[in-house]
């Protein structure tokens, strides 16, 4: 056990799931305190049921007022901010860039980037005051390199490392530190849709859209939600005490997405 991780005050956006899921709980069994959003009825009441000991608030993260309120309930019940996971994300849609619609770009970057922006602006005051603080935003491989079909998720997570290295400027003299993580394609749902779609899109299979991935990975490899949360852990503990401003890839080393 990380003792520097032991009641640490930890909010995380879209955790009843996923990443955001597996990290709660690995910030749990470090001692930490933690309290999540996330928009699914049924996602929240599973992770309720799965560990009663933590904070759960429903909220689209995209609405700045669900945020305000959101963050209100998390800052009550922990007493405070040590560490804000910006985890929220949202696949988008998979088409050419003149198929995409306004609406689904729009909802994309809302989700995508606008979220981490909300988020953020409520919990800094709070660490400023305390003059230390982790915020951990979520990015991609695609916020790396370009990301043919993908146009609109690929320009938010190229925001968030933009967001987070201006953060990171703005805030290292209150010892708070920033960063991001750029995960590959992580097993789950989420990437079990991408692949369909694009599958779909391209005619081809799942299974070959599936190898297509790995073959863009050094390692060949998916990565799993426990290796993100590993890290976010590392970069939130007194080991990661002088990090910030990086964006930090767990992905098998990404050649390329195409």
């Amino acid at each position: 056990m990380d003792e520097s991780l032991r009641g640490l005050r930890v909010i995380i956006t879209a955790g009843a799931s996923g990443i955001g899921r597996v990290t709660a709980g690995a910030f749990l069994e470090q001692g930490a305190r933690v309290h999540i959003c996330d928009i699914s009825p049924e996602h929240l009441q599973d992770f309720q049921a799965a560990f009663p000991q933590a904070g759960a608030t429903r909220a689209d993260v995209s609405d700045p007022a669900q945020v305000a309120a959101f963050m209100q309930a998390a800052l009550e019940r922990l007493g405070g901010v040590d560490v804000l996971v910006n985890n929220a994300g949202t696949a988008g849609p998979t088409a050419l860039a003149e198929e995409i619609s306004v609406a689904d770009w729009d909802h994309t970057m809302r989700v995508g980037i606008h979220a981490q922006f909300y988020c953020a602006r409520e919990v800094i005051p709070l660490m400023k005051k305390n003059r230390r603080g982790s915020i951990v935003n979520m990015s991609s491989t695609a916020g790396l390199f370009g990301f043919p079909l993908r146009t609109p998720y690929a320009a938010a997570k190229w925001a968030v490392i933009g967001l987070t290295k201006t953060l990171a400027m703005e805030l290292g003299e209150f010892g708070i530190r920033v960063n991001a993580i750029c995960p590959g394609a992580v097993e789950g749902a989420r990437i079990d849709g991408v692949i369909e779609r694009n599958a779909a899109a391209l005619g081809k299979t799942r299974e070959a859209i599936r190898q297509e991935f790995m073959r863009h990975t050094s390692m060949r490899t998916f990565v799993g939600p426990q290796d993100v949360a590993n890290l976010i852990l590392f970069l939130c503990s007194e080991k990661g005490e002088k990090i910030s401003g990086q964006a930090l890839a767990v992905d098998g080393h990404t050649e390329s997405l195409r």
